[in-house]
């Protein structure tokens, strides 16, 4: 494990990130640039160019974008900034995975990870999974993420700029093959900034992903789906189970008192799914709790006649947590029935597990020491 000085220096002088007194374009989506370079007395190219500056190339200082004269920089820099987040650390483990923490604005700190992918020769090619808040909100009990509580919502500029910046830090031949809103906080919480972070990274001239290639998972807040399919057309949903059945699911999730898992499969039901798109299911598997063979057909049968496939993560374990993480020979019996009962479904291998940078581990450890939460009492095994 490698753990070191944050390698990717800011991009700009560190005063203007937080000056109240610009409005930070870093956020904003290409009508809203054309909108605001309109106000300027500029035509509305200009917002394309701009929009092509922030996030196709990631400049955040105006005086480096030359094909802008000199007159429209000078207007840029009296009522405009480009926001970026302030480094803290990263981390990389033995597996090649790169966790990265941010400072925010008032102090809060939230993380992403950059995941290698396999590939037999060229280039390297990752995978991003970056956050949405800083903490949660949904208190899943298996989660570390969710002993921090929402510490705040994090901006659609503050969302995208994790992205940008790992970028920044690429080889020439590196890209990023596919983003994943995975990290701390649930994005259908975080509504409006996610979906325009999405909205972004998936712009043809943002050079991120196409939107076949961005997933936003959700613990389930069954009354958003369909919006928000629509809100980021083509985007990829990933909806977390983790049971077949409420009353465990309700232990795991609590917001399945809300929405159970009824409520919650007919919303994915009606999601208006692009042909040949399927819904990912995540599943994670707990050691005598939702791991035993009659929960996979159980879940199996709930899942019948949904367009879908079932992603299964074995948990990701953190110092306190009441569950065991379930052996292999256990995990690959799971996926075994859900094969038999017709389901694709595959086994998520854990990344960066050494620098707890794993599905669920992702927490800002001076925000959980100043909280000094209990740990969540033992959810109970079943045969």
């Amino acid at each position: 494990m490698e753990r070191e000085p944050f390698p990717l220096l800011p991009p700009d002088p560190p005063g203007r990130r937080l000056d109240p007194d610009r409005l930070d374009l870093k956020g904003m989506e290409e009508t809203e640039l054309a909108a605001f370079c309109g106000e300027l007395g500029e035509p509305p190219y200009r917002g394309r160019q701009l929009f092509a500056w922030i996030y196709g190339r990631g400049e955040c200082a105006f005086e480096r974008m030359t094909d802008l004269s000199k007159e429209f920089r000078r207007k840029l820099s009296e009522r405009a900034r480009v926001g970026f987040l302030a480094p803290a650390r990263s981390e990389e483990a033995g597996d090649g995975t790169r966790k990265y923490a941010w400072e925010l604005a008032g102090g809060a700190r939230v993380e992403s990870v950059k995941i290698p992918m396999p590939r037999a020769e060229g280039p390297a090619r990752w995978a991003f999974c970056l956050s949405t808040q800083a903490g949660c909100a949904m208190g899943c009990a298996f989660c570390l993420t969710g002993r921090m509580g929402l510490v705040r919502d994090l901006s659609a500029g503050e969302i995208a700029e994790q992205f940008l910046a790992a970028r920044r830090g690429l080889g020439p031949e590196e890209r990023f093959h596919n983003i994943v809103f995975m990290g701390m906080g649930e994005p259908l919480e975080n509504f409006g900034p996610s979906a325009a972070a999405a909205r972004i990274l998936s712009h043809p001239r943002a050079g991120g992903v196409s939107a076949r290639r961005l997933t936003v998972s959700t613990v389930g807040v069954a009354s958003r789906l369909a919006e928000f399919a629509r809100a980021v057309p083509g985007v990829g949903l990933a909806v977390s189970l983790h049971a077949a059945d409420d009353a465990t699911r309700g232990r795991l999730v609590p917001v399945n008192r809300k929405w159970g898992l009824d409520a919650l499969l007919r919303a994915c039901r009606e999601l208006p799914l692009p042909e040949r798109r399927r819904v990912t299911f995540e599943y994670v598997l707990l050691q005598g709790v939702n791991d035993a063979p009659g929960d996979a057909r159980r879940l199996a049968a709930r899942l019948r006649g949904i367009r879908c496939k079932v992603n299964l993560l074995p948990w990701n374990p953190f110092p306190g947590a009441p569950f065991e993480r379930p052996s292999p020979e256990r995990v690959e019996a799971f996926r075994r029935e859900l094969v038999r009962a017709g389901l694709t479904a595959t086994v998520r291998q854990s990344k960066g597990l050494p620098i707890r940078a794993a599905c669920g581990q992702l927490a800002d450890d001076e925000r959980l020491a100043g909280r000094a939460r209990k740990a969540p009492a033992p959810v109970s095994a079943r045969g």
